[in-house]
């Protein structure tokens, strides 16, 4: 892509996500591009948020989207896996780590990350700074997030990463823009964007004002429940009784349960990383040697000194999809010795993501009560992000506003476009 026969870049919109980022340039005129990169696969227009770190001698060096996925795939010798660092950003408890000895704070985590996503030739050419709008969720992932330090962590990444000239935006509130830039006339939208750590929503007003069409946001809500949690469902039902969870291991000749602790945190993906710990693999070994069931808790082992945590994402998102197509889906995970097979029904997958799903409706219906609507005085509804192609997702918005109403946008376009918008636009106020 060469925004030459565009004219002048005018804004950059940059939908840093849970699971994939985006960038996406606007150009004079209100044309809007994704960037695109190499991967083994082809060029890319989603750059997977991800980074992998391994030892050259002495030093620590590292990889991060299309190139860390390449190493994942590879397994080349020791190396260290790291995925959906977003989700990290609202807690207090997490503000390093340490790689191979070596401190990493999350905002060099981060900075890492947005470097590597920035080393693109349409952006080397940027001769001047030009408007930037990032994402952010209405409400961060989290137990108790905190809003305030996750956008100052974010902040402060941008800036190691070179970039000072850059606003935040909520990210349905880009998706918003996309969805209206061809819109011919007065209309109230609610908005859902479903990442991989968050589901947001807004509700905003397109009225004409001077004889242009302008959004007025109304309410904006959010939850930190999205695509990761449901990946977790499956992982917790399907996956983690294979590898131990719910087993048991004697000490002094009593049954205790295995510890909830490993499978709790191997399946969520923003932890499983940070499993790869001399003593958290010490403590595993130790529990092997007493445990009734000792070679389900080797593969959990196995599975997390082999780093096949890129692996088994990728088994349950291909899964999971097809879930979204067909009444029930095969799961099956076979590396480097571990074994999982098991028929999942649809009915089955809806019953575990029940309470998620439960959690969605209620923040899609405060954004609606905030702006003070009645459902149907929303004229139109725009989905975006990929859990909006989960058939039990979908269904809440077709039963709440008719099939209708509902617009579908670009899984992982539509954000990042919106926000290059924004940005345009408040650049050429």
């Amino acid at each position: 892509m060469s925004g030459a026969n565009f004219g002048p870049l005018t804004g950059i919109g940059v939908d840093f996500g849970t699971t994939n980022s985006v960038v996406a340039l606007a150009f004079a005129g209100g044309h809007v591009e994704s960037l695109h990169w190499p991967s083994q696969f082809g060029a890319t227009d989603t750059f997977r948020t991800a980074l992998m770190f391994w030892r050259e001698g002495r030093k620590i060096a590292h990889a991060a989207g299309p190139e860390a996925i390449a190493r994942a795939i590879a397994q080349d010798g020791e190396q260290r896996f790291i995925q959906s660092i977003k989700t990290h950003l609202a807690s207090r408890l997490f503000s390093e780590t340490r790689l191979y000895g070596e401190r990493f704070t999350i905002e060099r985590l981060i900075a890492i990350f947005l470097s590597a996503l920035f080393d693109n030739e349409n952006l080397a050419a940027e001769a001047q700074p030009v408007a930037m709008m990032s994402g952010r969720p209405v409400v961060f992932a989290g137990d108790q997030p905190d809003d305030a330090l996750a956008v100052s962590r974010l902040q402060a990444a941008y800036e190691l990463a070179g970039r000072k000239n850059v606003e935040f935006a909520f990210e349905p509130l880009g998706a918003a823009y996309w969805y209206a830039r061809n819109l011919d006339r007065e209309e109230t939208v609610l908005v859902a964007d479903f990442g991989g750590g968050t589901s947001d929503f807004s509700v905003l007003r397109f009225a004409h004002e001077d004889g242009a069409l302008a959004a007025r946001p109304l309410a904006h809500s959010g939850v930190g429940v999205a695509g990761d949690s449901f990946d977790f469902r499956i992982i917790d039902n399907v996956v983690a009784p294979k590898l131990g969870k719910g087993t048991s291991y004697r000490s002094f000749e009593k049954l205790l349960p295995i510890p909830a602790y490993f499978h709790a945190a191997f399946a969520q993906w923003h932890q499983l990383s940070w499993l790869k710990t001399t003593q958290t693999l010490g403590q595993l070994r130790k529990l092997i040697l007493s445990a009734e069931e000792p070679a389900k808790l080797e593969d959990l082992l196995t599975l997390i000194e082999n780093d096949l945590g890129f692996e088994l994402y990728r088994a349950v998102g291909d899964f999971k999809a097809q879930l979204s197509t067909h009444e029930a889906a095969r799961f099956q995970f076979s590396r480097a010795g571990i074994a999982i097979d098991a028929m999942v029904t649809r009915k089955d997958f809806e019953a575990w993501i029940a309470g998620d799903l439960a959690k969605i409706s209620a923040a899609m219906d405060a954004a609606i009560a905030d702006a003070a609507l009645e459902p149907s005085a929303i004229d139109a509804v725009f989905l975006t992000g990929g859990t909006s192609f989960v058939p039990a997702v979908r269904a809440l918005f077709m039963q709440r506003f008719g099939a209708a109403k509902l617009h579908i946008g670009d899984a992982f376009q539509s954000v990042a476009s919106g926000l290059a918008l924004i940005a345009a636009d408040r650049a050429g106020r």
